[in-house]
């Protein structure tokens, strides 16, 4: 039964039209094939497409300058600023659109899987569909807890609602605005989804490192001795496929905290990146994104509904989002203890990277802050075909509100204190750069973490590449040795050597900035890296 206004209680929205709150997948399904929201795959999955926007348009974000938090944002072209009184006008007519909506649904959740840091959620949006993948990606408070649910974020979600630069302070008809002072995130212009669970993470983000916890862009699975081990990396380079692992139980694909207590998920579901999935390397992504509750984004069918995952004519970045227990082995509650492993993902376009080299914590802490990957294209709104290589620092920079240094120190930290082995793994190329070699095997990777995990690569006897300066394994059971050593893959030697040589100037100017900011050992490490 649709529910009465008190579901839009802290949101500022006022309704006379049909209020659906808190509605199971079924319902939300109901309503968005009767709404013409999307159609199902043959296997019961919602298909939902975004048009225009199929990535997150990171240039139309903003975070409210407010007089708060002014001094503890990290200000660029990642936070941009909107001023307070632009934001107050925009929320209004946000509020005034839905408000004028016949029909909203709203969906209240948790993000944090520990109590002692999760927060609570409403999401106000026009789209069934959107309130299932909101569902899906967060975590479900059971039924008595949603009894006087207050929340302490909103997210005020009016895809088809174009917002008005001149007036509003925004670049483009697309805005999505965060004010941590009024606790209130309005998203407006854009249909993808990944802009709602984004806007969470940047919210925890935000409050975490004042309670100590160090929030992380990361997915994480346990091991059947109870070790934990973390997986850093942008989109595209293996997070939720190296996590999804059968003989490993899964945390999370995305998002976590590191607490005193351990790591804990901060979502209830996964988004995964499906675009030539393949049902022997992915098995669990696969069965998961073809089941009914599963909500597919750009992904094409035919007029049957059999998904053609090797389809990119809508996207790169086509989607699965469904719920974590959609994985078999998931971890119950979403928390673990402390980390044993933390692999740092890097998908090298340059094919001058190892497939997987042991860092110092020195070395962990600079090539988190340097966060080298190369941007997978559909990922983000206008990026061309082909991957461009990038550093985003702390495999996250779109989503930090706060200075790198804060997150990176917190880091060293952890990884001091709990004793922690730090890797580096190139899921990118071998054997030449982009357009010449070829993707690193996902079987070899998966051999190469396999040791790390059990301990055994830890033992092994390891060289020093020449050019980073980072510990190589001379051999590793299940992969071929001239893998190991990415120059020996190299029909080009010079070409390697004078690649090599470039990918460290790249190194070098990039970590200009963190140059004054992080202690003598890390910096020892940054010129051991690019020497």
């Amino acid at each position: 039964m649709p529910s009465p206004a008190p579901a839009l209680a802290g949101t500022g929205v006022s309704s006379a039209g049909t209020v659906h709150a808190n509605l199971t997948a079924a319902g939300l399904y109901e309503h968005a094939i009767r709404r013409g929201e999307g159609r199902l795959s043959a296997d019961g999955a919602f298909m939902a497409v975004t048009g225009v926007h199929t990535g997150r348009s990171v240039q139309d974000k903003f975070v409210v300058d407010d007089p708060e938090v002014r001094d503890k944002v990290w200000w660029g072209p990642v936070n941009r600023p909107l001023a307070p009184e632009k934001f107050r006008g925009l929320a209004a007519k946000v509020r005034g659109w839905l408000g004028r909506r016949p029909v909203l649904f709203t969906q209240d959740l948790y993000a944090g899987a520990d109590p002692a840091h999760r927060i609570r959620v409403r999401l106000v949006t026009t789209n069934a569909w959107h309130a299932l993948f909101a569902r899906n990606m967060f975590i479900r408070p059971p039924r008595e807890e949603l009894e006087g649910f207050r929340p302490d974020y909103t997210i005020l979600h009016a895809p088809e609602y174009e917002a008005d630069p001149a007036e509003d302070g925004c670049r483009t008809g697309t805005c999505i605005a965060l004010s941590f002072a009024a606790r209130t995130i309005l998203i407006c212009g854009t249909s993808y989804a990944g802009e709602i669970k984004k806007s969470i993470f940047t919210v925890m983000n935000w409050l975490l490192p004042e309670r100590g916890v160090l929030p992380m862009h990361c997915s994480a699975n346990l091991g059947r001795a109870g070790d934990v081990a973390l997986f850093f990396g942008l989109s595209g380079t293996g997070k939720t496929t190296l996590s999804s692992d059968p003989e490993r139980s899964l945390i999370g694909d995305d998002e976590h905290g590191w607490s005193d207590g351990g790591v804990f998920n901060f979502e209830g579901g996964c988004y995964a990146k499906v675009i030539r999935l393949s049902r022997e390397a992915e098995p669990q992504i696969w069965d998961a994104s073809h089941r009914f509750g599963a909500v597919l984004e750009n992904v094409v069918a035919d007029e049957f509904g059999h998904l053609d995952l090797e389809d990119a004519s809508l996207t790169e970045n086509t989607r699965a989002c469904y719920p974590l227990d959609f994985i078999p082995n998931t971890v119950p509650g979403g928390q673990a203890g402390t980390p044993r492993n933390v692999v740092m993902l890097t998908a090298d376009a340059f094919g001058v990277l190892p497939p997987i080299a042991r860092l110092s914590p020195a070395q962990a802490m600079y090539h988190f802050l340097s966060g080298y990957t190369a941007r997978v294209a559909g990922t983000e709104k206008g990026l061309g075909r082909e991957p461009q290589a990038t550093f985003s620092t702390c495999f996250g920079a779109p989503f930090l509100p706060r200075h790198p240094e804060v997150y990176g120190k917190m880091l060293a930290e952890r990884i001091s204190r709990d004793g922690a082995d730090c890797w580096l793994v190139n899921t990118g190329w071998t054997g030449g750069a982009f357009g010449t070699g070829r993707r690193m095997s996902i079987q070899h990777t998966r051999a190469l973490l396999r040791a790390a995990l059990d301990g055994s690569l830890a033992r092994a006897e390891f060289v020093r590449d020449p050019f980073f300066g980072l510990m190589i394994p001379k051999a590793v059971p299940g992969v071929p040795a001239e893998v190991l050593n990415p120059r020996a893959t190299w029909a080009d030697k010079e070409a390697y050597d004078r690649t090599a040589r470039e990918l460290v100037g790249r190194f070098e100017k990039n970590f200009e900035t963190f140059a004054g900011t992080v202690d003598e050992e890390v910096k020892a490490a940054a010129i051991r890296a690019a020497a």
